[in-house]
């Protein structure tokens, strides 16, 4: 064996912890604040990649230390590559579904590659379509057993200079860690709290009630028959980007919590979806659709739950995103394997009520984990049905490219393990500037109105984090 690490009894506040290297290029916290004794058991952190695969403007580079090279091979060749050079052996997984690996995300726009979609628009200005860490080890908790796992696997060294790195490295993280220690990083700076003047959505309203009607058009046609829209919302904080980390998290728990620090910008995630997750065997897609706010008021709560539960619309939207999920998973799927494992279901979150399904597969022989994230990216939930054309006239329905919204964050770790959510509930914050996506499904039988009404509904959580109210 190879590696090393040390397990450490007890309670380990991962978010106290991190706070400390948030600061770090390519920090990242992968994070369930809820709980789930399937979907939330293990938090993970990683900081200091031995190297970082960027792919921006059409350009795939590689960084390792301050040398930066342009490589000819794909970003999906290359993630393969480094999946097949960097492996754990069987005794040193430990049990646990990430110790070390790939860790970063894929952006929504990159998917108009897999499906030879011509792109309209311009991303994000300084942030990439793609970027993954590569990460020789990482802190690990689990709330089950209420403890911690520093994990140090020697990568990218072979033979006895891998063991070696791995012995220091262990040491380095150990003592950043109690230098740190678990009170973290304390912030008392006064929150900015922008008035409405300084938030504006690139659409008006009338200009999305105006994108709904045109997509129900198209649904009338026969050209879709359910379709994503979504608007942004762009304003700037004085907060810092942990702050806003730690103020999303509490005002809306999930599974799939998630800060990831690029070069001059950062992801700020409060997912509920799952999108992929992948354990060397099974594949597992949880698509939501459907939604309905949550006010504290117990009547009123229990008659907007009853309401979605019952709403033949809901229930049709759901169903065409799971038979999308079930043919994506299809594609690369042992024959016979794919099935729907939980029928529609209500999950409750502080601010919404979400209904959900649970797909999963036997992923095939022949294929590998670039193979399963390419062939169902991006999710179907936040596209429409077809999604290829769906995804055409969102670019031509919306005014601005989606950038990290819908895309995917998460990890594929070096012992074949692989999970992703997406990126929906998530701030994009480069420097003061603060960005967000919130959008909804259309159907046949959408009230352009209530639509529109959706999406503030799901702004609420983060304009809360921003402000400190749940709406400008």
């Amino acid at each position: 064996m190879h590696v090393s690490y040390k397990l450490i009894k007890g309670p380990a506040p991962v978010r106290r912890y991190f706070g400390s290297f948030s600061g770090e290029p390519h920090a990242f916290l992968l994070e369930s604040a809820q709980g789930h004794s399937r979907r939330g058991r293990f938090s993970f952190f990683g900081v200091l990649p031995f190297a970082v695969l960027r792919c921006q403007n059409g350009r795939t580079t590689l960084k390792k230390g301050n040398r930066e090279e342009e490589i000819k091979d794909s970003v999906g060749g290359f993630l393969r590559s480094c999946l097949e050079e960097y492996v754990l052996a069987e005794d040193e997984r430990l049990a646990y579904p990430f110790l070390c690996g790939a860790a970063g995300f894929v952006g929504y726009d990159f998917g108009f590659s897999f499906e030879n979609i011509r792109r309209r628009k311009k991303p994000p200005t300084g942030v990439p379509d793609v970027l993954f860490g590569l990460y020789d080890g990482a802190a690990v908790f689990d709330r089950l057993k209420n403890e911690m796992l520093v994990f140090s696997s020697g990568f990218p060294e072979h033979g006895r200079s891998r063991k070696k790195r791995a012995r220091r490295r262990l040491e380095e993280m150990l003592a950043a860690l109690e230098a740190s220690g678990p009170d973290g990083r304390v912030l008392r700076q006064e929150p900015f709290l922008p008035g409405p003047s300084d938030w504006r959505s690139d659409f008006t309203k009338k200009g999305y009630l105006a994108a709904v009607r045109k997509a129900k058009g198209h649904i009338a046609a026969g050209d879709i028959y359910q379709i994503n829209l979504s608007q942004r919302f762009t304003g700037r904080t004085s907060l810092e980007d942990w702050q806003l980390y730690e103020r999303l998290v509490r005002a809306f728990p999930v599974s799939f919590g998630a800060f990831f620090r690029g070069d001059d910008f950062s992801i700020i995630s409060a997912s509920p979806e799952q999108f992929l997750s992948y354990d060397g065997r099974t594949v597992t897609t949880r698509p939501m659709k459907g939604t309905r706010p949550r006010t504290g008021d117990r009547r009123k709560d229990g008659r907007n739950r009853r309401e979605l539960w019952e709403s033949a619309k809901e229930k049709a939207e759901l169903l065409m995103v799971v038979d999308l999920e079930r043919n994506d998973l299809g594609r690369v799927c042992d024959y016979g394997t794919v099935r729907l494992r939980q029928k529609r279901t209500i999950e409750a979150y502080r601010t919404v009520f979400q209904a959900t399904s649970e797909i999963e597969g036997r992923l095939g022989p022949s294929c590998d984990r670039w193979d399963l994230l390419r062939a169902c990216f991006p999710g179907g939930s936040i596209t429409g049905c077809p999604k290829i054309r769906a995804m055409e006239l969102i670019e031509e329905l919306e005014p601005v490219a989606r950038g990290i919204y819908t895309g995917s964050l998460g990890y594929m770790s070096f012992h074949e393990t692989l999970q992703f959510s997406i990126l929906i509930r998530t701030l994009l914050k480069q420097k003061e500037r603060v960005s967000f996506h919130v959008g909804g499904g259309i159907v046949a039988d959408s009230d352009p109105r209530k639509e529109y009404e959706e999406t503030l509904v799901k702004a609420r959580v983060l304009f809360e984090a921003l402000t400190g109210k749940q709406e400008l």
